[in-house]
């Protein structure tokens, strides 16, 4: 009886189901609006910040595309999403101070408010972004928007950290792709003796 033959390949895929993924999404869709709202079209910042938010969603797919064959790609790739979603946030951070606008602390009632309606897509954005700007009339549209986005970043920044320990868990425990390679050969080999 031969034993039953191990596939080189490394579990890899899925990224649609991750939250980290789906969140990064919803960033991109939020700042593509913002910037084309409150960032000036000649403005450098503009196209930064679209391309960092694009960057945290796409690196997040082809990273976990990736791991079919190398889990250190994996690893690179989940933390050029990070760093390019922490980018963003100094940008979002910026926008604020350098207009004079509020960033909210964490306890803040309408941060609160938005993530208990654990808000994860646009349509939800908006209701929140309406709803903030019937509670608070005097606050600026921008700094709403902003302040909300800071919140997403946050959460999937966390979210990024947790999923780095856990791929480098994984590869510590079981190796990469070389090391499965030759598992595989090994065991195909004692297969047919």
């Amino acid at each position: 009886m031969t034993a039953p033959v191990e596939s080189p390949l490394l579990p890899h895929g899925g990224f649609e189901e991750l939250k980290s993924f789906q969140l990064a999404r919803l960033i991109f869709d939020v700042t593509t609006r913002f910037v084309e709202m409150y960032v000036d079209a000649k403005s450098r910042t503009r196209d930064q910040m679209t391309q960092a938010a694009r960057s945290g969603v796409q690196n997040i797919a082809e990273g976990s595309e990736a791991a079919a064959t190398s889990r250190k790609t994996e690893l690179k790739l989940t933390n050029v999403a990070r760093a390019s979603l922490v980018e963003l946030k100094l940008d979002y951070q910026d926008f604020l101070r350098q207009r004079e606008l509020p960033e909210w602390g964490k306890d803040h009632p309408a941060l609160l408010d938005f993530k208990r309606r654990r808000v994860s897509d646009m349509a939800a954005f908006r209701a929140w972004v309406n709803d903030m700007r019937e509670n608070m009339p005097q606050m600026r549209q921008s700094a709403i928007v902003a302040n909300g986005a800071l919140s997403l970043l946050n959460l999937t920044i966390y979210l990024l950290m947790k999923q780095l320990e856990a791929q480098a868990a994984t590869f510590e425990e079981e190796g990469g792709f070389t090391e499965r390679l030759y598992r595989t050969r090994q065991n195909n080999r004692r297969g047919r003796k």
